[in-house]
C-alpha cells in the first residue's frame, strides 16, 4: 500500500534544483515607488479634491455584492470629473471607505447615491444620510501592475504595496485580474514571492503560540475524500508536537476538512480561542476564514477562482503565508499527481517540491515534498458525514487502508522533518500512535476542547436517508475513478451543504467487476437532491472499466 501511495520525497538540495521562473531583473530606475516630487503632486491633489463639496443624499440598494461600489448620477459625476471606474472616498459622520464607481442616468437622481449594502452596513448608513465623495488619485500600484505585464520584477515594496491598496479596497476587480494574469504569463522571480508571502502575512492576524516545535501540513488539492489532515493532527499531537491546523471550506469539492471537521466540532474560532485550544490539546482543525489570517489570500482566491489561473508563484506565496501566519515551523506538502487533480506529471510535481523547500527555507520553514498518487479518491466516504466516519474508523484501528496508510506518511514524515525519530522510523511510529489508541483519545481531547462531544461514536453521525445503489452493468476491470466526477456528484446530491450527504465507494482502481457488483452509493437528504445526483451519472461518468479495444485501421 505504501508503494501505492507515495511516488517520491522530495527533500531540500539546493544543488539539484532550480529557482522557481524568474521574470527580467527589475529595472530600477523606472521602478522606484514615487518620487518626492510626485508624493508632494500627488498630495497637492488630494487636499484640492477635498475642498470640492460633492454632497449626496444615501440612497440604500439592498443587495450585497461582495465588493465596495456606489453609483452616482452620471450627469453629476462627469461635472465633477468622476468616471466609471474611478474611486471615492465615501465620507459618513461615522467614517470613510474608498468605493469603486458605477454611474447610471436613472437609477440614482442628481444629488444622490447609490449605495449597496455592503458599504451601507460596514459605514451604519441609513436611507437619506447626507454623505461627502471625494475623489481619489489613481493608486500607484496600477503602474506596478502594468510594469509587471512588460515582463519587469517588482521590488518587495511595490509588492506590498499592491497588497496594501488591495486591503484598502483601492484597486478594481479588473486591475486585480490583470495583475493575476501577469503573474501567470509573465511568472515570478524568487524574492517576489518571498515578498508576496510575506505581504500576505502582514495583511492579517497571526497566531502567536510562542512555543515550539511547530509543525503543519498541506496539501496541493484535487482528491475526493483524502481527510489525511483529521488523522494526522491527532496522532501529532498526541507525540507532544504543537500543530495548530487551519483548513479551508469547500469550493468545488464535495467538503473541505473545515466542512468535515464541523461534524464533529465547531470550527469557527478567534485567533485567541485557537491559541488557548492549541497550548491546551498541542493540535487543532479549524477554519482558517474565521481568524482573519493572510487575509489578502482571501480577497486573491476570489478573483483568481472565476479566472481558473493558479500562477506558481501566487500558489506558493498562498499556502506558504497560512504556514507562517500559525508559526510553522515544519511542513510537510502533499503534492497529488494522476489524471483529473492539479499536477498531472512528475516534472511539474518534482518541480513545485523544489520550489516549496526553496522559498520556505528562505521564510524559516523546513518542508519537505510528498508526490503521492492522487488518480483515484481516498477513502471510501465522499461527502462530510461518510468522510467522518472514515476517519473514526481509522483513528479507532480500522478503516479505509489508504486513507490509514497516507495519513501515516504524512504524519512520519512531519515526525522525521521535526527530530522526533530517526529517518526511516516515521510511518512506523505514526502506525503505533493509531493502533495503541493515543491518536484517538487526543482527537476526543481536541474535539472536547473545540465544543464538540468528546464521546460522539460513529452511529451517532447522521447519514442522508434517501439512497441509490449503483451497480455495474457489465463485466471488467476498473480503470479509472475519476475525483471530480466523484465530487460533482456528490455536490449534486447536497455535499457539503447537507452534512449527510455524498458518496459512499466500494471499489479501487484495479479490481475486477461483474454485472450486479456493488460500485457505489448515493446518499441525500432529500426525494429531489438524490433524483437530482441519478441524473447528475448521466453527465459524469465516475467510473470507467479497462478497454480491451482502443481504436481500429483499415
Amino acid at each position: 500500500m505504501i508503494d501505492k501511495i507515495l511516488k517520491k520525497v522530495i527533500k531540500a538540495d539546493p544543488k539539484d534544483k532550480d529557482a522557481p521562473e524568474k521574470p527580467k531583473a527589475p529595472n530600477h530606475n523606472n521602478n522606484q515607488i514615487m518620487s518626492d516630487e510626485e508624493k508632494q503632486k500627488r498630495k497637492k491633489k488630494v487636499e484640492l479634491w477635498e475642498q470640492k463639496k460633492y454632497i449626496v443624499q444615501a440612497h440604500v440598494i439592498d443587495i450585497q455584492t461582495g465588493k465596495s461600489i456606489v453609483v452616482l448620477n452620471e450627469t453629476e459625476a462627469i461635472e465633477n470629473d468622476i468616471r466609471q471606474g474611478y474611486r471615492v472616498d465615501l465620507k459618513t459622520t461615522g467614517g470613510n471607505k474608498v468605493c469603486i464607481v458605477d454611474l447610471s442616468k436613472e437609477m440614482v437622481k442628481r444629488g444622490e447615491i447609490g449605495v449597496f449594502g455592503d458599504v451601507a452596513h460596514q459605514l451604519l448608513i441609513e436611507e437619506g444620510d447626507i454623505l461627502q465623495v471625494v475623489k481619489m488619485e489613481r493608486p500607484a500600484s496600477v503602474d506596478f501592475i502594468k510594469k509587471k505585464l512588460d515582463g519587469e520584477g517588482l521590488e518587495a515594496s511595490q509588492i506590498q504595496t499592491i497588497i496594501h491598496d488591495l486591503m484598502d479596497n483601492r484597486l478594481s476587480e479588473a486591475e486585480l485580474s490583470a495583475w493575476i494574469t501577469s503573474t501567470y504569463i509573465r511568472g515570478m522571480g524568487e524574492d517576489e514571492i518571498v515578498a508576496l508571502t510575506n505581504a500576505i502575512v502582514s495583511s492579517g492576524n497571526q497566531l502567536d503560540l510562542n512555543v515550539k516545535p511547530i509543525a503543519d501540513k498541506h496539501c496541493i488539492g484535487g482528491v475526493a475524500g483524502n481527510r489525511t489532515t483529521m488523522v494526522l493532527v491527532p496522532i501529532i499531537a498526541a507525540a507532544g508536537i504543537y500543530i495548530p491546523k487551519t483548513s479551508s471550506r469547500s469550493i468545488t469539492s464535495a467538503s473541505g476538512t473545515a466542512d468535515t471537521m464541523e461534524v464533529l466540532a465547531p470550527v469557527d474560532f478567534s485567533v485567541e480561542e485557537m491559541k488557548r485550544i492549541v497550548l491546551k490539546s498541542k493540535g487543532a482543525i479549524a477554519w482558517g476564514g474565521g481568524m482573519n489570517l493572510a487575509s489578502a489570500d482571501d480577497k486573491l482566491i476570489k478573483i483568481r477562482n472565476p479566472l481558473s489561473l493558479d500562477p506558481r508563484g501566487m500558489l506558493l506565496a498562498s499556502i506558504l503565508a497560512k504556514k507562517k501566519s500559525v508559526g510553522a515551523q515544519y511542513v510537510v506538502v502533499d503534492i497529488p499527481l494522476g489524471r483529473g487533480v492539479k499536477v498531472m506529471n512528475m516534472d511539474d510535481a518534482e518541480a513545485l517540491g523544489a520550489d516549496f523547500i526553496k522559498i520556505g527555507k528562505r521564510l524559516d520553514m523546513i518542508i519537505e515534498g510528498l508526490i503521492t498518487d492522487g488518480s483515484e479518491p481516498i477513502g471510501n466516504g465522499i461527502g462530510p458525514g461518510l468522510e467522518v466516519k472514515d476517519v473514526m474508523s481509522v483513528l479507532q484501528g480500522g478503516g479505509p487502508a489508504d486513507l490509514r496508510t497516507k495519513s501515516c506518511l504524512l504524519a512520519g514524515k512531519l515526525f522525521e522533518l521535526v527530530g522526533k525519530v530517526n529517518e526511516g522510523q516515521g510511518y512506523d511510529t505514526a502506525m503505533t500512535l493509531l493502533q495503541n489508541g493515543k491518536a484517538w483519545a487526543k482527537m476526543k481531547e481536541i474535539i472536547g476542547e473545540q465544543g464538540g462531544n468528546p464521546n460522539v461514536k460513529e452511529s451517532d453521525i447522521p447519514i442522508g436517508q434517501y439512497k441509490h445503489v449503483v451497480k455495474a452493468d457489465k463485466e471488467g476491470k476498473i480503470s479509472h475513478i475519476d475525483n471530480k466526477a466523484i465530487s460533482r456528484i456528490a455536490r449534486a446530491a447536497g455535499a457539503p451543504k447537507n452534512k449527510g450527504a455524498g458518496i459512499y465507494l466500494y471499489r479501487l482502481k484495479g479490481d475486477r467487476v461483474k454485472p450486479g457488483d456493488l460500485l457505489f452509493d448515493i446518499y441525500a437528504e432529500s426525494e429531489p437532491a438524490l433524483e437530482y445526483a441519478i441524473k447528475a451519472m448521466d453527465v459524469w461518468k465516475p467510473i470507467e472499466l479497462e478497454k480491451m479495444l482502443l481504436g481500429t485501421m483499415r
